[in-house]
């Protein structure tokens, strides 16, 4: 028997032989990619759409997250900008004419590139060295612990969701819950207070919106209507990112949501708050307009506060009006604060604000996601005019589709975009001197890949959910590693890879050096060569003259509609029809010193303001905007570079200011471990001057006054008897 098992058991497991060769069934690694320069490839037009599914009705066939802006947006989008880039291609190529309309359609958007400029970029490894952790970091603060739930297991049923949710939910083909979503979502729904930081991308919206609109299913009905929720958030995009996500997910409740937002139409938005929508979502300089010149409208109601990226909500520039709004909401609130990296100021107004605050850190946010992939080219001292020459030819070679470009100044975003479109790219800006309903019309083409590359200043670098962007490009460091962790998290969202390539000077040797030390893996150093440089060089030389014509004509253009509103407004103040000005909460001395105080200003600028500058300087500013004088790349990267130095330089002053000392009561220091109950405080008793207190304490005093005669009687006697049998007589005590 025993042989028999034994046979069958060789027969089936046998040793491999020296000489004997076996097959190889181990699966092939991934391979690297390397983002070299490639050929531009043909965007085939598929006939059937991928993605198509059926529905049961029309409305829900034709229903579009847009169209519940639309109502907010009056003025069409105008891109003069683009018509003449556009027009100055066409008369500089002959090689048009003649050609039909979809052949110069399909030759605009794909670039041809040459065989010469398909030579690889030298890419390194760079050197990481490990970082010490700072008593900071290591530091325990006083937020009420939990245990984050991450059972990755876990669905959005098991939370207790009303129908109409899940649906939606199901609708927007959410599968699992992120872990900021699965741990706020039974926390909030108790009510407590919450102070929330998770890495971008991971879904905050959805994790304060699907309690908030749970709650508010039950709110009473029938009667008149009240705001509830205020949730107030930096800039107007990401305003309007969470007005579109908040009506996706309460598509199938009753629940009105309102938006107030600058720079879209105010008529519309005081007619949408006189109904006092269940949920507002705001900016707080709009939302502060509509409370003086909206008198229907209040917070008094309010019942949950949201504040989404509360690290930007409370710095400086927006303090005033943060009091103002605070102020005025009902003090029995609950408080959500988010954000995406945690700063001293949210803990010290968490510290003061919040009831009881839970602590949700599903990450701190203090490096990249996992799988982003960040180069750097360094830019010598002596070369920092090349910054345009480079951007230029890794956009046009490597890096063509869905790219988002950060730059530092709004004219310098308008610049790329004149020069990236003569150069015969789908080209976008976005910052604040374009006007709302054009920011948006930028950011709805980037979205549906209509506009391959966007340039955008620090205005898109928060909380923005675009999805599929492949690449950004810094083309100057920003001032603090917490800016550049929100604009590289534009990419590599929600588990998906990404690249970003930063182009740093001598200057900004310190930023890339904590990037290097806080990365998990490997930073890449790209080197472009010099000879695809000196090509790209020669070609921004040429496009210099049609560049400065482009700027001449709006510069032109733009006196012209200023000529225009002047007399506009000049004729209605005549007929007496001039609009009165909206009420503002403070004065314009007031105004005008918070702004002086805020404006960023160098050591001269200080103490002199703009006195400072020569009238060599003033004059040649003025030039340079007429169009007369040559800016020269040096110039212009003196004044990104600028910038940032004194962003920086009032990051640390504001570091050295002392702070306030707050009187927060804090856990870790317990005077009676152990568990031992501690005792009331009757400080509260003491000063409440309450007819019904006043008779309280009376009465305590009194009895305790009776108690204390009976007691002194009842140990009286005893100790006289005690005194009498040792034969010394008591003595009764003077009362």
């Amino acid at each position: 028997m025993k042989q028999g098992i034994k046979k069958s058991v060789n027969s089936i497991i046998r040793t491999i032989g020296d000489d004997e060769e076996v097959e190889d069934f181990s699966e092939e690694s991934d391979v690297e990619v390397e983002f070299q320069p490639s050929k531009q490839k043909s965007k085939s037009k598929a006939d059937f759409d991928t993605d198509f599914d059926f529905v049961s009705t029309v409305e829900e066939y034709n229903r579009d997250a847009w169209d519940d802006l639309s109502k907010y947006v009056k003025r069409k989008a105008k891109h003069k900008t683009d018509d003449k880039i556009k027009r100055l291609r066409q008369s500089g190529n002959e090689e048009n004419i003649g050609k039909d309309d979809d052949d110069e359609k399909d030759r605009e958007s794909e670039m041809s590139l040459s065989e010469d400029e398909m030579k690889h970029d030298k890419i390194k490894v760079r050197d990481k060295k490990k970082k010490k952790l700072s008593a900071a970091e290591n530091a325990e603060s006083f937020f009420e612990d939990v245990n984050l739930s991450t059972d990755e297991s876990m669905s959005f049923y098991q939370m207790n969701l009303s129908r109409p949710l899940l649906k939606a939910i199901a609708e927007m083909k959410f599968v699992h819950p992120t872990p900021i979503q699965s741990s706020t979502i039974p926390i909030a729904l108790l009510g407590k207070d919450i102070c929330g930081c998770a890495a971008t991308g991971t879904g905050k919206t959805a994790a304060y919106m699907l309690p908030t609109l749970e709650r508010l299913l039950y709110r009473p009905t029938g009667g008149t209507s009240v705001t509830r929720v205020l949730v107030l958030v930096p800039t107007r995009e990401l305003g309007v990112q969470v007005y579109q996500v908040t009506k996706q997910i309460g598509q199938f409740t009753d629940i009105q949501v309102g938006l107030a937002v600058g720079g879209l139409d105010l008529k519309a938005q005081e007619t949408i708050l006189r109904k006092n929508p269940d949920i507002v979502i705001a900016t707080p300089g709009r939302l502060i307009d509509h409370l003086k010149s909206t008198p229907t409208f209040s917070l008094e109601s309010i019942e949950v506060l949201i504040l989404d990226e509360a690290d930007r909500m409370l710095d400086e520039y927006f303090a005033e009006q943060m009091n103002e709004i605070i102020k005025q909401c009902s003090r029995k609130r609950q408080t959500m604060l988010f954000s995406a990296t945690m700063t001293d100021e949210v803990e010290s107004l968490a510290a003061v604000s919040l009831t009881k605050p839970v602590r949700l850190f599903v990450d701190s946010n203090q490096d990249v996601a996992f799988n982003l992939r960040q180069e750097f080219i360094r830019i010598r001292s002596e070369k920092e005019s090349d910054r345009e020459p480079i951007l230029a030819a890794l956009v046009c070679r490597t890096f063509r589709e869905h790219c988002m470009i950060f730059v530092q100044t709004k004219k310098q975003a308008h610049r790329l975009h004149i020069l990236l479109g003569l150069l015969g790219l789908k080209v976008g800006e976005l910052h604040g001197n374009l006007t709302q309903p054009q920011r948006l019309d930028s950011l709805e083409k980037f979205k549906t890949k209509q506009v391959d590359i966007l340039v955008a200043t620090d205005v898109a670098a928060r909380g923005l959910d675009i999805s599929g962007v492949q690449t950004v490009i810094n083309f100057v460091m920003p001032a603090t590693m917490e800016h550049y962790i929100h604009r590289v998290g534009r990419t590599a969202r929600a588990g998906r890879a990404g690249v970003s390539v930063s182009l740093a000077g001598e200057k900004e040797r310190k930023m890339v050096k904590d990037v290097i030390k806080r990365a998990k893996n490997p930073v890449k150093s790209r080197v472009i060569p010099p000879d695809i440089l000196e090509k790209y060089r020669e070609k921004l030389e040429n496009l210099e003259q049609q560049i400065s014509q482009i700027i001449q004509e709006e510069y032109e253009e733009r006196l012209i509609s200023k000529a225009e509103n002047q007399a506009n407004r000049a004729e209605k103040m005549l007929k007496g029809e001039g609009s009165d000005k909206r009420p503002w909460f403070q004065t314009s001395q007031q105004r005008k010193a918070e702004k002086e105080r805020l404006t960023l200003k160098g050591k001269k600028d200080a103490s002199k303001g703009n006195s400072a500058k020569s009238g060599k300087d003033k004059k040649k500013d003025k030039n340079i905007k007429k169009g007369k004088s040559k800016e020269t790349p040096e110039d212009r990267m003196s004044q990104e570079l600028n910038k940032v130095a004194l962003v920086q330089a009032k990051l640390a002053k504001r570091k050295q200011k002392m702070k306030k000392i707050n009187s927060v009561r804090d856990d870790s220091f317990k005077t009676n471990p152990g568990g031992v109950k501690k005792q009331r405080s009757h400080f509260a008793d003491l000063v409440d001057t309450s007819q019904k207190k006043a008779k309280k304490l009376r009465y305590d005093a009194n009895f305790k006054q009776k108690m204390k005669k009976k007691n002194d009687s009842k140990f009286g006697k005893k100790d006289a008897r005690k005194g009498k049998a040792f034969g010394k007589p008591m003595q009764k005590k003077r009362k």
